[in-house]
């Protein structure tokens, strides 16, 4: 048994479904009209071809907040390998290729093993919906269909060498015109302490909004990790592998005095181009309140980091 337990949010807070897929209704919220079209987003969305999932009920903590507008969330993205706008992803990334999909487990592990997308679909999958906040200071509230990553881990039994895991994301230049820039150093990589990547928080995830993940936002899997800036949360994964050292993360070559390994979210450490105190959570574009520390999780998992400088462990 775990020692976490997460209370179920109340119906009422749900968002009905078609409430998010009703054009008119999303677009009245305040400020998205003007913001979107500012931006882009939504006006030139490529399709992409998403399938129901079933999922358990929701055990994570309980979100005063409401659910993003689905068509909110899959338009206005971070997602380099598809371009640097918010809304070039969606404009993008129908061409990357999803099927077939397969995940390489390895490292220090007694027993590695690739996976096909059909295998993690085949798990037994849960919907979390979690409040996830971007390191220029917007948030959303997402649902999101996936699994503990501590069900893979218990797949490939990490030895007692694992204390990071390392998350490398697809990159095709024919499919992902983002890749053809020098924005990042290809492909795409991140990271986790094993005891964070093993948090009950933390989501290998393969779905949002009751359906598979659409292109932009990750498909087919990806990781989700509630507490930590968006950057964190690797898209279109195709490699695991657990290492016995920290490993250098895409963002941290980029510019490591910016975007730290722990990229924990805390209203105490400013980025040094803006201040990390307040955020806008969307389709408030214009309205702000203050930033929650680890986004409101820190019952949680600020045990991970007893003892730890958080300004110098940004």
């Amino acid at each position: 048994m775990s020692r976490f337990s997460f209370p179920v949010p109340k119906g009422s807070e749900i968002t009905p479904r078609e409430t998010y897929l009703n054009r008119r209704h999303f677009m009245a919220g305040a400020g998205v009209a003007g913001a979107l079209a500012l931006s882009g987003a939504g006006a030139f969305a490529a399709p992409s071809v998403t399938e129901p999932l079933k999922a358990l009920a929701n055990k994570a903590p309980v979100l005063t907040d409401k659910p993003t507008a689905k068509e909110l969330a899959t338009t206005y993205n971070n997602y380099y390998e598809f371009g640097t706008s918010k809304a070039d992803p969606a404009r993008n990334a129908s061409t990357l290729k999803v099927r077939p999909w397969t995940v390489e487990i390895g490292g220090e592990v007694m027993k590695p093993r690739t996976l096909g997308i059909e295998d993690l679909l085949a798990m037994e999958l849960e919907e979390r919906i979690y409040r996830m906040r971007c390191v220029e200071a917007w948030s959303m509230v997402i649902p999101w269909v996936g699994m503990s990553f501590s069900k893979i881990a218990a797949l490939v039994e990490p030895t007692s060498k694992a204390k990071y895991v390392k998350f490398t994301s697809v990159a095709r230049p024919e499919e992902m015109p983002g890749v053809r820039s020098r924005v990042l150093d290809w492909p795409y990589t991140e990271g986790l302490r094993i005891d964070e990547a093993m948090h009950p928080l933390t989501l290998l995830t393969l779905g949002m909004y009751g359906e598979t993940l659409p292109n932009q936002s990750g498909a087919p899997v990806r990781i989700v990790t509630p507490w930590k800036y968006g950057f964190k949360n690797a898209k279109s994964i195709v490699r695991i592998d657990f290492v016995a050292e920290q490993p250098r993360t895409a963002w941290m070559t980029a510019g490591a005095s910016e975007y730290g390994f722990y990229a924990n979210v805390n209203p105490e450490v400013d980025h040094p181009r803006w201040s990390q105190k307040n955020e806008r959570p969307l389709p408030a574009f214009f309205a702000s309140r203050a930033t929650e520390k680890f986004n409101g999780y820190g019952n949680e998992v600020a045990s991970l980091y007893s003892g730890m400088d958080l300004a110098a462990n940004f």
